[in-house]
């Protein structure tokens, strides 16, 4: 009983899992159509210099014509120069710097040696009128901001609550009221003009004082009550005719009522209807998807973690698509829409990356100003990325790739702009710079892919690659161990590499594959041909069932030693597979010859297979008993080696091993002219035998 409610979900996996995928696209129907901005679309594109090619266009209703960027910068910079700054008078710095004259005043006396006498008041006298008739005009503190014209500005002085507009030219600067102080003590008589002077050149200070949060308050007021519209069109109005070219005036019209139109839809009813567009759109868009699926990749769509990987994917990007929207990023641009092709790409394939990639653009375009530009733009991009990454066979050009894709990016960009502006000075270079940044957050693609293959077990071409690396510590203890097999398990790495590139497939899978399709014999490797020394061979003294088992088994080693070493299942399937379900049939044949009363058992000398079911594993099994024949040739020459090869893989055809892989007839004898080629290559064999066939 334990045991089955144990199973039970499993059970209930199994039941179910066709389900499942629908469930699991629903949801992201209701996901994306969820996250999307809820605004009616303007049914009309437009480009200013372009002409306008739909019917003549009159306002459905009464609007505001918004103002441009610049006209609203303009009017700013208008506005901040029209308000003067504000200043007020501090009572307090004359009443300071007089009881800091009198102070002087008696210190410096004394120290000229000069009498108390009737001359020392009247010097402190003067000098204190003086000082009191300068504060009284007022000490101003020049503000550089305002000096726009030279150093003279009007301002708005606060005195006693009291506001008037007054020329600095009319106050003192320190310098003026110290020059102004001179000019009076010359014209007195009997007084100390040098050290009067000096003190009261030490008592000038501002009390004219520029009021910066009082100014910055004021200014900002009336930023907030600069308006962004300029006019009205009326309702009923002409805005374009047909054919008219769409001119500055025509071009900010426009989009005035597609603002308006946009933010004005935003009745209950309207974002209902707003929200069942968006799901019929985001539902075909799905439905294509799994269409496309199901017609062309079966076997994606058969596997439920795969569909859920790709459906994060594409969910992932629209709602990051539609929280830019929510937040207002200053340009869609800086989006990194190719990394979701070049995740696609690398763990699944290149059909299915450009489809993913052409239905998030779809959906994307209708929340962009210039659908088709973005559409031409990202499509193209797309492509480059796609194409730039066909064949991964190192990491550096994921850095390729983006240098790639900023360059289409530019040249579209340019081509775009020159049809637009017809000028190459009028061309917004700033406006490049979202794209920049788009191609450095595509490079997010690498740990993203990472993170995929560990959460789905998915085997990407960056683990291959990774994989294909003989310095690896399974590789390197299978080079020790079984030296001859690993020498054998590159030479068919070669030839099944060379095949599938030439009949399409996967050419780093099957290098792979290859490379670790031998490791279970490790356990045992003096038992294999090619590990054995001359004139010893540890079979002499085994019965031929025994013999078997144990080359047999090997293929069972191999998949216990890749699990325990976290090989991918996809690796583990050449394992399996590479000699499908034949007979080990030197020791069977060798049997029934030597014991021909004997009734034998078949399967005892016979691989468990499965038979290969991929194009690439097939390729294996074919390259891998090809190249083990090879050895056996004594004198190889052309004919030897034609021979060897269509018998190979004739017999191959005769046991039903290649029923499941999806091969052709055709590409069955391009792979028999490769292996051919590379052998006599390998072997030194002149090829004129096979040009005479």
């Amino acid at each position: 009983m334990a045991n089955i409610n144990k199973n039970s979900h499993k059970i209930i996996y199994r039941k179910y899992t066709s389900v499942i995928k629908y469930v699991l696209m629903a949801l992201s129907i209701i996901i994306i159509t969820a996250v999307l901005p809820k605004q009616t679309k303007f049914k009309y594109e437009f480009e200013k210099g372009n002409v306008w090619l739909h019917d003549d266009l009159v306002s459905p209703y009464n609007y505001p014509i918004r103002k441009t960027i610049e006209e609203i910068k303009d009017d700013k910079e208008s506005i901040l120069k029209s308000i003067l700054p504000v200043y007020e008078i501090d009572n307090q710095v004359l009443q300071n710097q007089a009881d800091q004259y009198r102070a002087d005043f008696e210190a410096k006396w004394k120290n000229a040696g000069l009498k108390d006498d009737a001359n020392k008041v009247l010097n402190f006298d003067t000098g204190f009128q003086i000082l009191q008739n300068i504060y009284q005009k007022g000490v101003i503190g020049l503000n550089k901001k305002y000096q726009r014209d030279g150093a003279q500005y009007v301002i708005s002085l606060l005195k006693n609550n009291y506001e008037t507009q007054v020329s600095t030219a009319s106050l003192y600067t320190q310098a003026s009221a110290t020059l102004e102080a001179g000019q009076e003590l010359i014209n007195k008589r009997n007084i100390e003009a040098d050290i009067i002077l000096g003190i009261i050149k030490d008592r000038i200070s501002p009390n004219v004082i520029y009021n910066e949060r009082l100014t910055d308050k004021i200014e900002q007021q009336a930023i907030e009550n600069l308006s962004s519209t300029r006019g009205m069109v009326q309702k009923g109005e002409l805005i374009v005719a047909k054919d008219a070219s769409i001119d500055e005036d025509t071009y900010q019209k426009l989009e005035s009522l597609r603002l308006s139109y946009e933010d004005s839809a935003t009745r209950p009813n309207d974002r209902k209807l707003t929200l069942v567009g968006q799901f019929l759109l985001v539902s075909t868009i799905l439905s294509l998807l799994m269409s496309f699926l199901f017609l062309f990749r079966k076997d994606i769509f058969a596997d439920n973690r795969q569909i859920s990987l790709i459906l994060i994917v594409f969910t992932g990007m629209l709602v990051f698509l539609s929280l830019c929207i929510k937040f207002k990023l200053p340009s869609l641009y800086y989006i990194p829409y190719c990394i979701v092709p070049i995740i696609i790409r690398i763990l699944f394939d290149t059909r299915l990356a450009m489809n993913i990639h052409l239905l998030v653009v779809l959906i994307a375009s209708f929340f962009l100003p210039n659908s088709f530009e973005f559409a031409f733009l990202q499509i193209t991009a797309g492509m480059v990325a796609i194409y730039s990454i066909k064949n991964l066979v190192r990491r550096e050009q994921f850095l390729l790739s983006a240098l790639m894709i900023l360059l289409n990016y530019f040249v579209t960009y340019l081509g775009i702009s020159l049809i637009r502006e017809g000028t190459i000075d009028a061309i917004e270079w700033i406006k490049f710079l979202p794209f920049l940044f788009s191609v450095l957050l595509s490079l997010l693609a690498y740990p993203l892919i990472y993170l995929f293959e560990k959460l789905f077990g998915i085997t990407s071409d960056i683990t291959l690659i990774e994989l294909t690396n003989t310095n690896s510590s399974i590789l390197r203890e299978l080079a020790f161990k079984a030296p001859g097999t690993f020498q054998h398990s590159l030479q068919v790495a070669n030839l099944a590499e060379a095949a599938i590139f030439k009949i399409g497939g996967n050419g780093l899978l099957v290098r792979a594959g290859a490379l670790y399709h031998d490791i279970g014999k490790m356990d045992n490797p003096q038992f294999f041909i090619e590990n054995q020394n001359k004139g010893l061979n540890p079979h002499d003294k085994l019965p031929y069932e025994e013999s078997a088992q144990i080359i047999i088994k090997h293929v069972l080693n191999g998949i216990e030693m890749a699990r325990r070493h976290n090989l991918p299942e996809v690796i583990v399937d050449f394992i399996r597979t590479h000699h499908g379900n034949t007979r080990v049939d030197y020791f069977y044949q060798s049997f029934l010859k030597n014991f021909p009363e004997k009734i034998v058992d078949e399967n005892t000398f016979r691989y468990p297979g499965p038979i290969p079911f991929t194009k690439e594993t097939a390729v294996l099994m074919l390259a891998d008993s090809v190249e083990a024949a090879s050895r056996s040739l004594k004198e190889p020459d052309a004919e030897s080696i034609n021979t060897l090869v269509e018998r190979i893989i004739e017999y191959k055809l005769e046991q039903n091993q290649l029923n499941d892989s999806n091969i052709t007839l055709k590409e069955i004898e391009t792979i028999k002219l490769i292996f051919k080629t590379m052998l006599m290559g390998i072997y030194h064999v002149r090829i004129d035998y096979l040009k005479q066939n």
